[in-house]
Formats: structure tokens, sequence, C-alpha cells
């Protein structure tokens, strides 16, 4: 999905990711085409004859690319005073962990930019993002991209409750609506997050999915 946004000095620290394996670029174009017809139900699945982690790989580093790019429209508003603390609303509070290491408290943006770097040198490992065609995903693979995507909603959450006048006074809503369904459409059809994950914006979610015609 692309979107056109302003450039930020973010985006001068988190490129957009990454160059696709030889032979995937049909799979972004598939998702750019079905997403261009407004059904994101039809757009997630996964197209016929196509390997699921191939698909989902291309769908995590899309994701990772959108999230990067909304974060860069509000990351001015987003700084160590006016978040000291990386929060989706009163009820959830965030500490950072790339799962090595006792989580820490920090600011949101702190916790952003170590989530962000710690993503994208994931998505440069080869090991674990092949970029050729043809050559085997890890085992945990899914397990990777789980967690991949479960900390990325995060980001979404705390934009959602610390900056969306932010984000309104930009014009930037319809952008954030969309990719956040987006996002839920594609991890539901592949159960790459646990429900609980959610809650702290569950009732958006819920009204926005449900806005769509069944």
């Amino acid at each position: 999905m692309n979107f056109l946004f302003g450039k930020s000095s973010y985006q001068k620290t988190f490129k957009p990711k990454k160059n696709l394996p030889d032979g995937a670029q049909h799979l972004k174009d598939y998702a750019e085409a079905t997403l261009g017809s407004g059904n994101l139900g039809l757009a997630v699945k996964l197209p016929d004859g196509e390997d699921l982690c191939e698909w989902v790989a291309v769908n995590t580093v899309d994701f990772y690319n959108q999230i990067n790019m909304l974060y860069g429209t509000i990351q001015d508003y987003c700084t160590e005073d006016s978040c000291p603390v990386m929060t989706a609303g009163p009820k959830y509070e965030y500490h950072w962990s790339d799962g090595t290491a006792k989580p820490i408290k920090c600011s949101a943006p702190k916790y952003i930019d170590l989530l962000m770097t710690w993503v994208q040198e994931q998505l440069e490992d080869d090991k674990v993002f092949p970029d050729k065609i043809g050559v085997a995903f890890p085992k945990n693979f899914m397990s990777i991209c789980k967690n991949i995507l479960k900390k990325l909603f995060r980001v979404y959450a705390h934009i959602y409750h610390c900056h969306f006048t932010n984000v309104i006074d930009l014009g930037e809503e319809p952008h954030l609506n969309t990719s956040l369904k987006h996002f839920v459409y594609f991890c539901n059809e592949f159960n790459l997050i646990e429900e609980k994950q959610y809650a702290p914006l569950r009732d958006l979610i819920d009204k926005l999915i449900n806005k769509d015609p069944k």
C-alpha cells in the first residue's frame, strides 16, 4: 500500500526497507492491485499457488514501511517531554525488550527508535528474510513475524491514543485508518496476533471493521 506522505527527519534514520527478493515483485504488485479494489478482505488472502512465508514476508516489510512513514508524520510531536513513557492510553504501558534482555521503561520516541532499529536489523538479515526466491525461510519464520507485528501494532496504538489530534491536524486520519484496517485484516487472516494484543484499540478496530460490507 503506497501513501504519499511528506518527508520527515525520522525517515533519514529508517529508510524504507527493503528490496524485494528476485521474483517477489509480482506479489507486491498483486497486493497493490487488490488493495486498489477497496476490498481488504480479498487483498490479504494468499494468492493462488503462492508460498505463505513469501506472502507474509512481503506484507511484513510493507507494514514496517507504512508504520515508519506514519510515525514520521507526527514524530515532531512525540518527544521525551510529551511522551516520557511508551503508552497507549492510561491502561497500557510498554517496556522495551528485544527478547534478550530485561524489559526497560523508556520514553515513546526511545521505544520506537529501538523498535524500528530492531525490526530493520531483522528485515536486513538474509537468513531471516531471504533476498532470493526459492531460498528456504527459517523454521521459526512465522514466530519471528508474529513478534515483529505484535510490536509494530504498539506504534499504531500509541499514535491513536497520544497523537490523534496531530494526525487530524495533518489530514492523515484516512491514511492511518486504512493502514490499521489493512494490518488487522492481514494479521487476522493468518492468526499472526493474539486478540488480546488489540485491547488498546479494541473499540476502534471493531468500529472500523464493522463498517465494511459483509
